[in-house]
C-alpha cells in the first residue's frame, strides 16, 4: 500500500511537470510538431482592429478575425486587415521565435460622413499648441451682429453635462485681426492694427471692455516662449543626453504625442541617432527606420522603443502633420486630400479627398472624427465640418 501511494506520488509529480514544461513551452511560442515529435520555435501574433470584427490575411490567405492570437514560424509576413466599408490595413512584419508581436489596426471608413458644426462663416482657425481648442472669427452679418466675433470651440471630448458648442470671446469684426493662443490654451493675444488685446479663452470679454496691452505685447510673447522652452525641456529630459543634444541643436519643430511616448520632428540640419541608446524591447516595431535625420526631413522617434522612423522627405507650404488622439497615428493634411499614417510611416491611408481648405483639418473629440474647414465647392465663406471616420 505504501508502494502504490508512493508510485502515485511520483507518476502525479511526472504528469504535473511534464503539463508544467508543455505550457511554458506553450506560452513561450513553441509548438508540438507530431511528425517529428520535437517542439519547434514559434512567435506570436497578437490582432486587433478598431472596428472589431476584421478578416485577417497572413501572405494574402485568409487567416482569422481579430481580437485574436496567431502562432507563427519566425519569419517575415504580410498581414493584412481588411472590413467591409473600410480601408484595408496592411503591414509587413517580422515575427521572432518566443516574441509576442502585436498588430493593432485602426480602420477609416471609405466613404465618410461631413456634418456641419459652424454655420454662420469661420476666418483664420487657429489651433492652440496642445490641440484642444480652436479659435477662429465670424463675419459680423446685417441680419444678425451678434454673431461677429471671435469664437472658440473644443476638440476633446468634455465631461458630460459640459456642452462643446462655440462659444463667444469676443465681439466685433475681427475678421482682418490676428491671434495666437498661450503655452496653455488659457489666453489669446488678438492684433488688430495697431491695437493688441489679451483675452480669456474661457469667458467672454465685450468691445467695450478690452483693454489694449500693445506696449506689453513683446513681454507678453517673450514670456510665452520662455514657458514654452521650459515645458519642452521637461519633457526632453528623460531621453539620453545625446539624443537631448540632437534635437536641440538640429531639429526645428518639436511636438510630443498625446500620451508623450514618440515625438515628431523637422530636421533643421543633418546629425545621426546612435543606436541602443535606449534598451530595446521584445516585439518591438519591425518596420524600416532611419537613424541618420537629414534637414528638412521629419521623422518620429519612440521614445519606449528606441526607433527613428522618416515621416516625409520635405516642407511644403500647404502641408501640415498633425499628432492623431491615439498617438499611434498622424494626420497628414495637403491640398485636395487628408491621409492617416502610421506614426512609422507605412500604412497610409486616405480618408479624405475633395474641396477643403488646406491644411486646416484637425482630430476632434476622439479616434473617430476630424474637423475641416470647407465650404464643399460654392462661393462662400468656409464652416467647420465634422468628418466622421469610423
Amino acid at each position: 500500500m505504501t508502494r502504490l501511494r508512493v508510485l502515485l506520488g511520483l507518476l502525479t509529480v511526472l504528469v504535473v511537470g511534464i503539463l508544467g514544461l508543455f505550457l511554458s513551452f506553450y506560452a513561450r511560442g513553441y509548438r508540438f510538431d507530431g511528425q517529428t515529435l520535437r517542439f519547434k520555435p514559434s512567435g506570436l501574433l497578437v490582432v486587433k482592429s478598431d472596428p472589431s470584427g476584421a478578416q485577417v490575411f497572413v501572405n494574402g490567405e485568409l487567416s482569422t478575425a481579430t481580437d485574436t492570437t496567431l502562432s507563427l514560424a519566425p519569419g517575415t509576413y504580410d498581414v493584412s486587415i481588411r472590413k467591409e466599408g473600410f480601408h484595408p490595413w496592411n503591414k509587413r512584419l517580422v515575427i521572432e521565435k518566443e516574441v509576442v508581436t502585436e498588430a493593432i489596426a485602426s480602420l477609416f471608413r471609405v466613404a465618410p460622413s461631413l456634418s456641419s458644426v459652424t454655420f454662420s462663416g469661420v476666418v483664420n482657425p487657429v489651433i492652440s499648441a496642445d490641440g484642444t481648442r480652436i479659435a477662429y472669427a465670424t463675419p459680423p452679418l446685417r441680419e444678425d451682429s451678434q454673431k461677429g466675433g471671435l469664437w472658440v470651440i473644443e476638440t476633446v471630448n468634455l465631461p458630460i453635462g459640459f456642452a462643446r458648442d462655440p462659444r463667444r470671446v469676443t465681439d466685433g469684426d475681427l475678421t482682418a485681426a490676428d491671434w495666437q493662443f498661450s503655452p496653455d490654451g488659457r489666453e489669446i493675444l488678438v492684433s488688430l492694427g495697431a491695437s493688441v488685446f489679451l483675452l480669456d479663452s474661457s469667458t467672454l470679454t465685450p468691445q467695450a471692455r478690452r483693454v489694449n496691452v500693445a506696449a506689453r505685447k513683446e513681454i507678453i510673447l517673450a514670456e510665452w516662449e520662455k514657458e514654452r522652452n521650459t515645458r519642452l525641456s521637461s519633457q526632453i529630459k528623460i531621453l539620453p543626453d545625446e539624443l537631448v543634444d540632437i534635437l536641440q541643436r538640429k531639429v526645428s519643430s518639436i511636438v510630443f504625442s498625446p500620451d508623450e511616448t514618440k515625438i515628431l520632428y523637422t530636421a533643421s540640419g543633418s546629425a545621426t541617432i546612435r543606436e541602443n541608446l535606449i534598451k530595446p524591447l521584445p516585439g518591438s516595431s519591425s518596420q524600416k527606420e532611419e537613424r541618420d535625420i537629414k534637414n528638412g526631413r521629419t521623422y518620429v522617434y519612440d521614445i519606449k522603443e528606441d526607433r527613428n522612423f522618416l515621416i516625409d522627405e520635405g516642407p511644403e507650404a500647404a502641408r501640415q502633420l498633425s499628432w492623431f488622439p491615439t498617438s499611434k497615428h498622424l494626420v497628414l493634411s495637403e491640398t485636395g486630400k487628408i491621409t492617416i499614417i502610421d506614426y512609422d510611416g507605412t500604412n497610409r491611408q486616405l480618408v479624405y479627398s475633395g474641396s477643403y481648405v488646406s491644411p486646416h483639418a484637425y482630430p476632434f473629440g476622439s479616434t473617430s472624427r476630424l474637423l475641416i474647414l470647407t465650404n464643399l465647392g460654392a462661393d462662400t465663406t468656409p464652416n467647420l465640418y465634422s468628418l466622421t471616420l469610423k
